[in-house]
């Protein structure tokens, strides 16, 4: 484990270990320090879910009620997702939940000291968490991963992603973007990986017309489930 008295890092790659896994993942994420965001957050919030689940979700990061708990998509916008997932015949048992970034980015309300305003993750602090993101795929090795918004897209694709130009579609992935943990070359994996984007259910949440909204979420995992069957 890296000398944390020295403060962060710029990423989270010296945390990560090279064997063990996915306990050993959630032991060593606890102690990460690869960027500011520790700082202030209540813990680390890593993935949770079966070790070799089908299908992984990734999400954007952990939001107020996560962060409290510990556990990824526990508050509304999770809550509604779980819902979602049911609905659309995908079994939540068989699930490998995550996010891109695993501490809570959050300014204090102006109102109240107890209410704390969600705040997007910036590039650089996508860029730091990867090293998670990328053993945890290793690891779990999923048939399909499924990006909730832009950020969790970003995470695997690069700064150019927009979820806007790949929702809904099933496509192959031949490598995720994102850095190896464990020194090797990449290899190709065409057609043994599948990608699927939609938006994040905290969008839902917020959107104008929530029944709209949430009727092209549902879509969207009903395209999965129907590739899981």
């Amino acid at each position: 484990m890296p000398n944390t008295a020295e403060g962060p890092h710029e990423s989270a790659l010296a945390y990560v270990p090279v064997r063990g896994g996915l306990s050993a993942l959630r032991r060593a994420a606890a102690d990460c320090r690869g960027c500011p965001l520790y700082a202030q957050a209540t813990q680390t919030v890593f993935g949770t879910g079966p070790a070799r689940a089908r299908t992984v979700l990734v999400g954007e990061q952990p939001g107020d009620q996560e962060d409290r708990q510990g556990l990824p998509f526990v508050g509304p916008a999770g809550r509604l997702l779980r819902k979602a997932l049911a609905e659309a015949g995908m079994e939540e048992e068989q699930v490998y939940f995550t996010n891109a970034v695993k501490h809570f980015k959050f300014a204090p309300s102006t109102s109240t000291q107890k209410r704390r305003i969600h705040k997007t993750p910036d590039l650089r602090e996508i860029s730091a968490c990867r090293p998670w993101l990328a053993a945890e795929l290793h690891r779990v090795d999923p048939a399909l991963v499924i990006a909730l918004g832009a950020t969790a897209g970003k995470a695997l694709f690069g700064s150019s992603y927009r979820v806007t130009e790949a929702r809904g579609a099933l496509l192959p992935v031949s490598h995720w973007d994102i850095p190896t943990t464990l020194g090797a070359e990449r290899e190709d994996t065409a057609g043994s990986h599948w990608f699927l984007a939609t938006v994040h259910p905290s969008a839902v949440l917020r959107a104008k017309n929530r029944a709209d909204a949430y009727g092209g979420l549902l879509s969207d995992l009903r395209t999965a489930a129907r590739f899981l069957a």
